[in-house]
């Protein structure tokens, strides 16, 4: 129970942080109706992967990361989410159509790529760890650090498998997820600018 607890933690904080529609479980979605599920569980496996490197991130260096880090982790994440939805926007532009392959690996490494866009990451699995009063040694690091890992992979498989039944089912989104994540990436961006500010 004791080695539990800390796993339990983890895979919890991950996979109800990411259980709200955002940048990498819609584009575990939008890459499953685009080019099929397996590509889009290898995005969710690329994406999980750099939960590993995160979570570490935060729980090695837990006493090391202060207020001022995560301000300006909320600073540069602005602009990638705002970079994203422009991305996204023209992306949105051109005409939907699903591609049955997609060259071997690539989709992993863009779930890689893009989990590491995810400035906020590290301050959130730091305040989880933390709040929830785990020991911040080893090997508990290392166990919560898998379960982030595998709660953040189960929530992104999730919407990876469920985004056949949107293409069936829920045309509307299929057709337009690209928009969908242009308008969540403002969002965002509009809220940590918010954070930056202390406006909230």
């Amino acid at each position: 129970m004791e080695y539990l607890s800390p796993f339990g933690i983890g895979f919890i904080a991950a996979f109800l942080g990411l259980i709200a529609p955002s940048m990498l479980n819609m584009t575990a979605a939008k890459t499953s109706l685009e080019k099929g599920r397996a590509n889009g569980i290898k995005f969710a496996a690329g994406a999980a992967t750099m939960v590993i490197v995160q979570a570490f991130v935060a729980v090695y260096f837990a006493e090391k990361i202060t207020p001022d880090i995560i301000t300006k982790l909320q600073t540069a994440a602005i602009f990638v989410l705002v970079a994203l939805a422009f991305f996204f926007y023209k992306q949105a532009k051109k005409e939907f159509k699903a591609e049955g392959k997609d060259k071997e690996g690539s989709s992993y490494i863009i779930g890689l790529g893009m989990s590491s866009l995810n400035m906020l990451a590290v301050p959130f699995y730091l305040v989880a760890a933390k709040g929830s009063g785990m020991s911040l040694v080893a090997p508990f690091q290392y166990i919560f650090v898998a379960g982030a890992a595998m709660g953040a992979f189960t929530i992104f498989t999730i919407y990876a498998s469920f985004a056949e039944v949107i293409a069936k089912k829920a045309q509307f989104i299929a057709k337009n997820i690209n928009y969908i994540l242009a308008v969540l990436f403002i969002v965002l961006a509009i809220v940590n600018a918010l954070k930056v500010f202390e406006i909230i």
